[in-house]
């Protein structure tokens, strides 16, 4: 295990030297951690990373990758051919690791504190989904116990019992600018976990001997988490490096001598154990499920019915599961646990903790629906934007977004979700406006990839379509629509009703207007978007959101490549909301149905030519 925690330090060492930059010194403090979990503790199959027994292995610290790469390069699965193409073009052996390039990374790391949130998931799987005895191992450095989604994981271990998941803390006292906050005081950052019911384990992180005691003693714990919280020196090894401010994410100033120092590179090898046979419980998915039908005319809200499309495609598909932020009443994913408690995760008011648990579960093969108030996702973008550069198949809905939700005022409103949503690499956003199409648009997501978000509303309104009705994603509905409009509105959600009734009063008023609801909001309808725009030249998009980023830009975008463009106006919400009812809200905001009417009227008379 010494050879081993060496040949880790040389391969980190040349990594970062051939590539010119990387993280050497934070990946030699922790060799000794991975040696020992490797060659000892770790029961891996690295032919088959999906193999349901497999332990899994998470680099919260993910700026140590090329000590990652050199625990590949000892186990077999790459050679020292590809461990020197670290950072460069083209390259699996990014500067930070993810899935979408390696098999056997589970979770995207490098924003710091992410780790241990998604990793918690993934126990949640083993323990309570899987039912499989495979362990879970974080490696974290101690910069990144600063991160309050740390705490926030800890706490949903603590208190779901997973002691299937063993983190390793390496407190090499240096960050990126200097000391950490507490240095090598391994119990201030024992006293933390503890208080959230943890188990911990203090050690000298490169006596061989007490790692792995450490290890034996966190597979013993029953009923906690384990934490091994271990001392460790930063450019452990080379003794011009060792503890030394100012070299964070540099390579070392004498890699050839280093590498002699540290022993030269003797290409050690480790077996790393096979995983025992297991089998993954796993549900086949059934039968298209029986979602709800909506008679129209009905007033239904439209987060109603996202519970209980929930529930449905929870009956048909054992594979959903649904995370909850502790408004499970207010977005009605309360139905869901109703009716399949086993496979409904209470994360309460801890946002990060929701995204990230998801992700955890979506890396095991289930399907996660996350829902909270949209106002509150936002705390969690950052978890949100990993996932995308995880490619994790993640659901996340929020409800009570706009201001049409009331009286509640502008802390609770979300009215910057879409635009949020809308810049997450490889999204779908989708915007219901009736109890019907939010039905079918979520038992569509469930089938899509990467990052989905659907938005919701507080308030019951009128349903519009039939029951049957399709709704693919990236399409629209043409409501309203004749040989002689004026204008085109374009409405998602709350504002199609608000802008159905527009039409009817302009008709009165002899100015016949197109009426689309851009459900999809990304992918956006283009082809319906441009027959409007050559019908009649002028499309005004409404939106109960923010102007900037939301349906207008994704309007507005359609247009960009150059070719004819028609007049655009868009409508949102310009000021900061206070407290007043729905329909006071959304004439305050300019987004009502009167609002709507005197804006394209006016718009008619000064620029729209008959």
């Amino acid at each position: 295990m010494q050879d081993l925690a060496r040949q880790l330090r040389v391969d980190s060492v040349r990594a970062a030297d051939a590539a010119g930059s990387g993280h050497p010194t934070s990946s030699m403090s922790a060799a000794d951690l991975l040696a020992v979990l490797l060659a000892s503790h770790f029961r891996y199959d690295f032919e088959r990373p999906a193999h349901p027994g497999n332990d899994r292995f998470v680099l919260s610290k993910g700026h140590a990758s090329p000590l990652l790469y050199a625990a590949y390069k000892a186990a077999g699965v790459i050679d020292d051919a590809e461990l020197l193409t670290f950072r460069t073009l083209g390259s699996r052996l990014e500067g930070h690791p993810t899935p979408q390039r390696l098999p056997w990374v589970e979770t995207a790391t490098g924003s710091l504190g992410q780790g241990l949130p998604v990793a918690v998931g993934i126990a949640l799987s083993g323990k309570r989904l899987d039912r499989v005895g495979y362990r879970v191992h974080v490696l974290c450095g101690d910069s990144e116990l600063a991160e309050g989604s740390v705490w926030e994981a800890a706490e949903h271990a603590g208190f779901e019992h997973l002691d299937n998941l063993t983190l390793i803390v390496d407190v090499n006292r240096l960050g990126q600018r200097g000391p950490t906050r507490h240095g090598h005081d391994l119990d201030a950052y024992a006293r933390r976990f503890r208080a959230f019911g943890w188990h911990t384990i203090e050690i000298d992180g490169h006596d061989i001997a007490e790692i792995d005691h450490a290890y034996t003693g966190a597979a013993s714990t029953t009923g906690r988490p384990t934490a091994i919280i271990a001392r460790t020196v930063k450019g452990k090894g080379v003794a011009s490096v060792e503890d030394r401010e100012g070299l964070h994410g540099k390579p070392l100033p004498d890699a050839a001598a280093a590498v002699e120092e540290l022993g030269g590179d003797r290409g050690t090898r480790v077996h790393v154990q096979a995983p025992p046979a297991a089998r993954a419980l796993h549900s086949v998915r059934g039968a298209e499920p029986e979602l709800p039908r909506y008679e129209i005319g009905d007033e239904v809200a439209t987060r109603t019915a996202f519970g209980e499309a929930l529930t449905a495609l929870g009956s048909a598909r054992g594979d959903v599961v649904v995370l909850d932020g502790e408004v499970g009443d207010s977005t009605r994913a309360e139905f869901f646990a109703k009716e399949h408690p086993d496979r409904y995760f209470e994360c309460y008011i801890a946002e990060q903790q929701l995204v990230g648990a998801s992700v955890g579960l979506a890396a095991r093969g289930w399907v996660p629906f996350a829902a909270t108030f949209g106002a509150f996702l936002t705390r969690a973008h950052d978890f949100v934007r990993m996932a995308a550069v995880s490619g994790a198949g993640i659901n996340l809905v929020g409800s009570h977004a706009g201001v049409a939700i009331g009286q509640d005022g502008p802390s609770q409103m979300g009215l910057e979700d879409l635009a949020m949503f809308r810049a997450v690499h490889g999204s779908t956003v989708l915007c219901p406006c009736d109890a019907n199409q939010t039905a079918q648009l979520v038992a569509r997501m469930a089938d899509l990839s990467g990052v989905r978000y659907l938005r919701t509303s507080r308030g019951a309104g009128p349903v519009i379509y039939g029951p049957d009705e399709e709704f693919p994603v990236g399409g629209s509905k043409v409501l309203r629509s004749g040989d002689h409009d004026r204008v085109t509105l374009v409405a998602a959600g709350v504002t199609v009703h608000e802008a159905l009734a527009a039409a009817d009063e302009l008709a009165t008023a002899g100015i016949p207007v197109r009426v689309i609801d851009a459900y999809s909001v990304k992918p956006v309808d283009r082809e319906a978007l441009r027959e409007a725009a050559r019908a009649t030249g002028c499309l005004v998009t409404v939106e109960d959101h923010r102007e900037e980023g939301g349906l207008g830009d994704a309007v507005a975008q359609v247009f960009s490549d150059g070719s004819p463009a028609p007049r655009l106006v868009r409508l949102g919400v310009r000021t900061m909301p206070g407290s007043a009812s729905p329909e006071e809200q959304l004439r305050e905001a300019g987004i009502d149905a009167g609002s709507l009417s005197a804006a394209v009227a006016l718009l008619v008379e000064q620029h729209v030519a008959p």
